[in-house]
């Protein structure tokens, strides 16, 4: 129809206004346009049947559109009442069933930032305006909901397992409103709400229906949450229905729609929570005999197959069957039933001394509720029952179950017999025998139960909200890769830069999870802000991913460094970014905590008490403590090991650069033009190379270093760094035809030919084809020095020539 039409026109027109536009302005008119169709607030304007079609179709839509724009730069710009006018008010105003939905859904896939924090602030403020039993209520109106099934269990599921979500996703900064106590007791006070709605329609003459509000009852129940739910509920069903018939019919009904597989739970947690059987009548009415299931429960299971309730449920539930009509027939049933495992010696012989305590205190309260025409319609039973258990009892070599037959005996002989028949026994008297005396007294009067309090929940204190003047900095590594990707803020972009390594070290876990996507986008960011320090802050970031995240931010690296359009500042960047995070890696993990060592050059001082009779020693004493002593130290303190993080990833940051070298790009020819990235490669690699030593794949590394390398001083440098990094064992054993490739290179290489010392020493190790390991790697520490001073005077001065 052309209403329905119209309004998914200018619904669609606004949402791509809020998807696409950067423009503030027009994204806040868009806001005004939709708050229109919602039924309260000062931009409500749409008719009954246009906010009807909005409901239906659309609701769902924009709400997924406004939780996407979470990061977007406009809503920074929204002032706080703007804010809670144009962006709160549709989770809070509009189908309280879809808003829930969607915003436990938000909660539950975005991870750590501040957008779950403002969808978690939405959330409280959702439980705490009421929204819930706003949800129940719109389930109750007419005959029915007309949703699906599948609809249904997911928005009861959510409903009933929002503290545990919460918890795991809060974890350990959960709010308390959603722990299970506070959470389940304003549950509570909602089912009072919408029941209470139900009643005041009834009278009305409308219709309404509780099989979703019974649904929710009985799931709640199920998951083990009845205590919290039915010590607020409970008293407030008992004091409506005390007078009130209405309130009782809906009591009978809500019981009555609860799903037979969650009907125990319902049962047995109000049983124990109710406060005598007057109250459990008037909520259960008749549901044991209409309700199969509820018959079990209440007339087996909680009587012979369970013995853990106190003395006041028993009397309650007994109570309650012995009040009715209808019900006592199963008092009969249930006394009949007791009788039987009482005086079955099998069962004496076989359960705990606790359940026969339980048995015999529910068997008591039985013959208690009979009247006199019932007691005589038993009496053969009864006396059979009396006869045949207490020789059960008194034959056991337990005092206790002993005793416990005598106690039963007389008291059922007393109820069975005249004055002159009784049985009597010599036992000792203690609070056991007491209580099981007192099963026979007259039930006592219902306690009067006082109306519960409708208090209304404290409203939320926002008297301390501010305005927010500027862009905060990012408290998450989200936060970071989302206003890094879309935001067009400069200041936003320079804080997300600032805070990135900071939040990448400090929360390893969550920077897992975007390691490699923001890696990526570090890599391709772009100084479009002239950002203080950029360079330093975008390197020092990735840095800190490859170090957190080794693996796959290396994979990534490596892989990217070959592909094209890439220019070669970044490819560089890619070079320095390996080399840096390998050294860290490398580094032993400082231990923190760990106490200094003293001085080695501390003095002594002499105890005046330990003073020696001899004045030669005492002299010498004060000489030694009054002697500095360079260079006799103590024993060295022991080095503690520490695991090399380098060593397990060394081959994830090395083998893949050797991979691509010899293939021209595009855009990128190593081998030719590109010379300069070559020359920082094989640099890259002897640094990697060198960071490997004592690592297993070190081997391995070094013979494909070797087969790399074609010429130059950073060639060199390459060279050096593998027989340093080489085990010595393997140097001569597994590198052979490499050693006397690179002897006859380094041979006719004429790089230090100005330099008095090192070509010679280099000729002379070859030639004379020295063998001991140590002294190749003595040799090769004293090039590295060479390569990195420059100078022939310091490598002359650190090792002189050999004599030959």
């Amino acid at each position: 129809d052309k209403p329905a039409l119209l309004v998914r026109l200018e619904v669609n027109r606004c949402i791509r206004t809020i998807s696409t536009s950067r423009d503030a302005v027009e994204v806040v008119a868009s806001l005004r346009t939709l708050a229109g169709y919602l039924p309260d607030g000062p931009h409500a304007r749409a008719s009954a049947s246009e906010r009807e079609e909005f409901d239906r179709a659309h609701y769902t839509m924009v709400l997924k559109v406004l939780v996407g724009g979470l990061h977007a730069d406009w809503r920074q710009r929204l002032t706080s009442a703007e804010h809670t006018e144009l962006w709160g008010a549709f989770f809070l105003q509009g189908p309280p069933d879809q808003a829930l939905l969607v915003i436990m859904d938000c909660i539950g896939t975005i991870g750590q930032s501040s957008g779950q924090d403002k969808m978690v602030d939405i959330l409280e403020l959702y439980l705490q305006n009421g929204r819930v039993g706003a949800l129940l209520w719109s389930r109750c109106q007419g005959p029915g909901s007309p949703d699906s099934p599948q609809l249904r269990e997911t928005l009861l599921g959510r409903m009933v397992s929002l503290p545990d979500l919460m918890a795991n996703r809060l974890y350990p900064h959960n709010r308390p409103l959603f722990l299970s106590a506070q959470y389940y007791s304003l549950l509570a006070q909602e089912f009072k709400f919408a029941l209470d709605k139900t009643c005041k329609a009834l009278k009305d003459g409308q219709d309404c229906s509780l099989r979703f509000v019974a649904q929710l009852l009985g799931k709640t129940c199920v998951q083990g949450h009845s205590e919290h739910l039915f010590k607020d509920l409970v008293p407030h069903l008992s004091a409506s229905t005390r007078s009130d018939m209405v309130w009782q019919r809906v009591c009978w009904r809500l019981m009555e729609d609860i799903p037979d597989r969650w009907m125990e739970s319902v049962v047995t947690g109000l049983v124990q929570v109710v406060t005598g059987p007057a109250a459990l009548a008037r909520i259960l009415g008749n549901l044991v005999v209409k309700n199969k299931k509820s018959q079990f429960v209440l007339t087996h299971k909680l009587l012979l197959l369970q013995y853990k309730y106190e003395t006041c449920v028993l009397r309650t539930l007994l109570g309650y069957l012995a009040q009715d009509r209808e019900r006592r027939p199963l008092l009969i049933q249930v006394l009949r039933a007791l009788c039987q495992a009482w005086s079955s010696s099998s069962s004496v012989r076989h359960t705990p001394v606790e359940q026969q305590l339980y048995l015999s205190r529910a068997l008591l309260l039985c013959v208690s509720l009979l009247s006199e025409a019932e007691l005589q319609e038993l009496r053969a039973e009864l006396m059979q029952c009396m006869l045949g258990g207490m020789q059960c009892h008194l034959d056991s070599n337990v005092v206790r179950i002993r005793r416990i037959g005598m106690v039963v005996g007389e008291c059922l002989s007393s109820r069975l017999n005249t004055q002159e028949a009784r049985l009597k026994f010599e036992y000792e008297q203690d609070e056991e025998t007491k209580e099981l005396v007192s099963m026979m007294d007259p039930f006592p009067p219902e306690d009067a139960v006082l109306t519960d309090s409708d208090d209304e929940l404290t409203p939320y204190d926002m008297s301390d909200d501010r305005e927010m003047t500027k862009s905060a900095p990012p408290r998450y590594i989200r936060d970071c890769l989302e206003g890094l990707i879309f935001s067009e803020d400069p200041t936003r972009v320079e804080l997300s830069l600032q805070a990135a390594e900071g939040l990448v070290r400090k929360n390893p876990s969550a920077a897992r999870e975007v390691s490699v996507e923001l890696t990526k986008v570090l890599l391709h960011l772009e100084d479009k802000y002239s950002t203080p320090s950029f360079l330093a802050l975008r390197q020092a970031a990735m840095v800190a991913l490859a170090v957190v995240d080794s693996i796959p931010v290396a994979e990534y690296l490596t892989t990217e460094f070959y592909s094209v359009n890439y220019s070669l500042r970044q490819r560089m960047d890619i070079l320095e970014v390996l080399a840096l995070s390998a050294q860290e890696l490398s580094k032993p993990i400082a231990e923190q905590g760990r106490p200094s060592l003293p001085p080695s050059a501390a003095v002594t001082l002499v105890d005046p008490q330990s003073v020696p009779s001899n004045w030669r020693q005492v002299v010498e004493q004060r000489i030694q403590s009054k002697t500095r002593r360079f260079g006799k130290s103590g024993a060295p303190a022991p080095v503690t090991a520490t695991p090399n993080r380098y060593a397990s990833v060394a081959g994830f940051f090395f083998f893949p650069l050797l991979q691509s070298y010899d293939r021209p790009q595009v855009t990128f020819d190593l081998l030719g033009s590109d010379h300069l990235v070559l020359g920082r490669l094989v640099h890259t690699l002897g640094l990697l190379m060198h960071l490997a030593v004592n690592a297993p794949v070190a081997t391995q590394m070094g013979r494909s270093l070797l087969d790399f390398v074609p010429g130059g001083s950073g060639v060199l440098f390459s060279v050096c760094a593998v027989f340093l990094s080489m085990p010595g064992q393997c140097l001569l054993a597994e590198l052979s035809d490499h050693l006397l490739e690179t002897r006859a290179w380094l041979a006719g290489k004429s790089i230090f030919s100005q330099q008095p010392y090192p070509i010679y020493w280099i000729r002379s190790c070859f030639y004379l084809k020295v063998s001991n390991t140590s002294f190749l790697c003595t040799f090769f520490s004293y090039i590295l020095i060479v390569i990195s001073s420059r100078s022939s005077h310091t490598a002359a001065s650190v090792f002189p020539p050999p004599a030959i």
